[in-house]
């Protein structure tokens, strides 16, 4: 791919300490890329520094970095997207050599692999509940990512423009990757290092309601992805309960002919009917995922490789 059109997309939300730097960085490390700013309904000076630092400013009112990725990704134009946080805690000057990498190996996803380059960049217990849910999502879609949070990532342009985008919040994360997952694209990580924020600038991230929200995605994901692994668990433990809850029934039966307390026979035969009703939905709604990942990868094929016609007409840099 020759010139490539590369934008560099910043989700904002009150970030008046930190954006203008981050802008100025991202132009020095991409001179032929356009840096877009969207603020995310801030109540400070973030759009208004954002502008003069020289990013396009645009608006998403509704609140949760999800809401922003999903109009960055509908709005921007592009070939190459790199998507970054505007808290100044990514290394600007990574973003080439991952560029590169996305190039170079025609990968639709390079993530940054966050290195701490200081004690107070990640929040206590952030570390270890990445590994957690890192490690979490590697058991139920597959072990190809060691940091499933970077919010530092430079993607293709048939990735963007394929990504359905569902989450509203900071499991857009979350959501990006499992997409990558399912689909079984070509992905990378690259180390990179992670700085703690500057002064005046505070984590928008509560730890655990959006931890949370983000565990609670997982376990929607995987519904949604292997419906019958999800309701199959869900079958075996009914049908595990419903056996220990018979099988006294069973060996007093089997000596006597009778079948005493006859509410708890009711209740296992219930819990197995319930079991075998979990296994069906199973099987059905994994012809459906079936079907709806068919049509993920056809959306995704349908946009080439490389770099399509550009039609209309191309923003300038400012």
């Amino acid at each position: 791919m020759s010139n490539p059109r590369i934008a560099v997309l910043l989700p904002c939300f009150n970030e008046a300490a930190a954006i203008a730097q981050v802008v100025q960085d991202f132009s020095a490390s991409l001179p032929t890329a356009i840096v877009y700013v969207y603020d995310n309904n801030s109540t400070d000076d973030t759009a208004a520094l954002a502008e003069r630092a020289g990013a396009i400013v645009r608006q998403e009112l509704r609140r949760g970095k999800g809401n922003v990725v999903r109009r960055m990704f509908a709005d921007v134009e592009a070939d190459i997207y790199v998507i970054a946080d505007g808290d100044q805690t990514y290394d600007a000057t990574a973003a080439p050599a991952m560029i590169d990498r996305l190039l170079r190996d025609n990968l639709d996803m390079v993530v940054a692999k966050r290195q701490a380059a200081s004690g107070g960049a990640y929040r206590p217990g952030h570390k270890s509940g990445n590994r957690v849910m890192t490690r979490f999502v590697a058991e139920l879609f597959g072990a190809r990512f060691t940091d499933i949070f970077s919010g530092y990532r430079v993607f293709s342009r048939r990735f963007v423009k394929s990504f359905p985008a569902l989450a509203t919040g900071f499991e857009i994360e979350t959501e990006l990757t499992v997409h990558a997952l399912q689909l079984g694209l070509p992905v990378a990580e690259i180390p990179s290092p992670y700085t703690q924020r500057p002064d005046g600038s505070t984590s928008k991230l509560a730890t655990f309601s959006d931890g949370w929200r983000i565990l609670m995605t997982i376990l929607q994901l995987y519904k949604d992805v292997r419906p019958f692994r999800f309701f199959g668990a869900i079958g075996t433990a009914l049908l595990a309960v419903a056996v220990v809850l018979a099988w006294p029934l069973l060996l007093t039966w089997m000596k006597t002919g009778l079948v005493p307390r006859f509410p708890t026979a009711i209740l296992s035969t219930g819990i197995v009917l319930l079991a075998f009703l979990s296994f069906a939905c199973g099987i059905i709604l994994e012809s459906v995922a079936r079907g709806r990942l068919e049509a993920k990868r056809l959306a995704y094929l349908r946009h080439g490789a490389g770099a399509e016609p550009f039609v209309g007409t191309r923003l300038p840099k400012p």
